[in-house]
């Protein structure tokens, strides 16, 4: 990644997801993996997406929390089976389906979501 290339600040989406879930008496390692699956998905809306500023929504109901990220592309993001072992990129998506419970793509008016669902340890 070059300077220039720096992906836009997180900082907000990564607090809201730790007060919704915070409220919701989540464990902390279930949090985490929220943080690193919201962290791909924003950098993917950034990166792939186009996306200077990608739009989060997170909701926590009935001990699910939901995040969607979305972006202005209506591109369909690859998902990659990880044969290839040198690639420097491709494994997010698989490390956002082996994090969560859930994980789709949605089309929008303009562009599209990607969201997750994760399932609060009983």
């Amino acid at each position: 990644m070059f300077p220039h290339e720096i992906p836009p600040d997180w900082s907000a989406a990564r607090e809201e997801l730790r007060e919704a879930t915070a409220r919701a008496g989540w464990k902390p390692d279930l949090v985490a993996d929220a943080e690193l699956a919201l962290l791909e998905l924003f950098v993917n809306a950034w990166r792939h997406g186009g996306s200077a500023a990608p739009l989060v929504v997170i909701a926590v109901l009935d001990h699910v929390l939901r995040v969607s990220v979305s972006d202005g592309s209506p591109a369909v993001p690859i998902r990659h089976d990880g044969s290839d072992l040198l690639a420097v990129s491709g494994r997010g998506l698989r490390l956002v389906r082996s994090l969560t419970d859930r994980f789709g793509t949605e089309p929008r008016k303009s562009g599209k979501s990607c969201w997750f669902e994760l399932d609060a340890a009983a």
